[in-house]
């Protein structure tokens, strides 16, 4: 979806949540008490999000999740200079939602070599790129070697770029083609020891799709489940990376289930973050939750975990991205897909329920460009980057050669009513030299 021409004024995406008209309207009453914990900093119930779901009042959703991202965000918008890598599409399992996946001899089936991966680090270094995000199938014959090989070819081209590669899916998949550790948790520890050995530096979020048993069986048999999910990523923050966390939704799931999906996760970050906070001065419920999103008064140091900050001694989720399921040409192609209000309200009730996630991301590739810029003004703080090539899924009567430019992406930012911020991987800003192009992340 190259943008060929900047987004005119006609075309851009008008206010949502602070629209004067908005600020007049009549709320409905069920959403008094949600406002209320929402504006005191208290987590909400998934019975709470039961109600943001079922509200006809959207815009007072929307309000309260962009209160929460000006909390911790102010008008900045993250985006970056990024490429992606789909290194093959032979894939051992075939999941009813995936048009990515092919059989070994089938039309389309690829796999790229190692030099053609130093020929994609080039172009990213040359480009600017400050990250290369590398997702692929699981390849039935590729030995381990070629993935930390693969590794170790993009950091010998581009040593400066960051390496965010493979799902907890494929962390698996690894494991159990390298028997690294034996198939526990041990395993997934010593095989992510090596890949950091390599060259990784952190994790994506993909194959979550949504925790759920049923949904499982139905839409991706075969795939691991949310345990081995949640241990991959609970394990790669052990290990001192970050990572991030998806969530597919409009095919066959309940609501119910995205809201049980936002729940796992939130439970494993207060975790992960309970002795950050400790040391932050930050106070939690007799639940141990640790809420991000609250009035500044709660927060006497750092409000959101960055590297290096006190008490943080692990990795952590950075990010949330809602993805909406595209049924074309995949084996649920007769179901119909999310509306764009349905795209709208999940991606700002996750803003809302994943109250210890920094970030949430508008992954423009799969919500479009408007809609991400609509999506901004109802939680969403990021907006990805410049991409090039992604073959995973694609708006319908889009190819794979989906790229835009820094201007774009800043001028939709601003025309949305934020001020955009060059970002790194792990969410430092990035400065860079005005003649030259170098940069470097501030901080590092």
């Amino acid at each position: 979806m190259t943008l060929a021409a900047p987004i005119s004024g006609a075309h851009a995406a008008p206010a949502v949540a602070g629209h004067p008209a908005l600020r007049t309207r009549r709320r409905d009453s069920a959403l008094t008490d949600i406002a209320r914990k929402v504006e005191t900093g208290e987590r909400l119930t998934v019975a709470d999000g039961a109600v943001l779901f079922a509200t006809p009042d959207i815009h007072e959703v929307c309000r309260l999740a962009d209160m929460v991202r000006r909390r911790l965000h102010g008008d900045a918008v993250f985006y970056n200079i990024n490429r992606h890598l789909n290194y093959s599409n032979i894939c051992a399992l075939s999941c009813k939602f995936c048009a990515f996946h092919r059989k070994k001899d089938q039309d389309g089936a690829y796999e790229h070599n190692l030099d053609d991966i130093r020929v994609e680090a080039r172009k990213a270094r040359e480009s600017g790129a400050t990250e290369m995000h590398i997702v692929g199938g699981l390849h039935p014959w590729l030995p381990f070697s070629y993935y930390t090989d693969m590794l170790r070819a993009i950091g010998e081209e581009a040593p400066q770029i960051h390496i965010k590669a493979f799902t907890a899916v494929e962390i698996v998949h690894l494991q159990r083609i390298s028997k690294r550790g034996g198939d526990g948790y041990e395993g997934v520890l010593a095989v992510l020891r090596d890949l950091i050995a390599a060259g990784l530096g952190s994790l994506p979020g993909g194959g979550a799709e949504v925790f759920d048993d049923r949904v499982h069986d139905e839409a991706f048999k075969g795939k691991i489940r949310s345990d081995q999910w949640l241990d991959v990523h609970r394990a790669a923050h052990e290990l001192g990376i970050n990572s991030n966390a998806t969530m597919l939704y409009g095919h066959i799931e309940e609501r119910s289930e995205r809201l049980h999906h936002m729940e796992l996760l939130r439970l494993q970050q207060d975790h992960t973050l309970s002795a950050w906070a400790d040391a932050q001065g930050i106070a939690k419920d007799a639940t141990g939750a640790v809420v991000l999103t609250g009035p500044a008064a709660n927060y006497p140091n750092e409000r959101l975990p960055m590297p290096g900050s006190r008490g943080l001694k692990t990795g952590y989720f950075q990010t949330i991205i809602p993805l909406p399921f595209f049924p074309n040409a995949s084996e649920l192609e007769y179901l119909p897909g999310p509306t764009g209000l349905e795209n709208l309200r999940t991606l700002a009730i996750a803003r809302l329920m994943l109250d210890n996630f920094p970030h949430v991301k508008a992954f423009w590739i799969m919500q479009t460009l408007p809609m991400a810029q609509l999506e901004l003004q109802a939680g969403a703080d990021d907006i990805d980057g410049t991409v090039v090539w992604y073959d995973i899924t694609k708006a319908v009567g889009e190819g794979n050669h989906q790229e835009t430019s820094v201007g774009d992406l800043a001028r939709a930012i601003r025309e949305a009513g934020f001020t955009a911020v060059e970002r790194d991987t792990v969410y430092r800003r990035v400065e860079r030299d005005a003649k030259t192009g170098a940069w470097q992340s501030a901080g590092a």
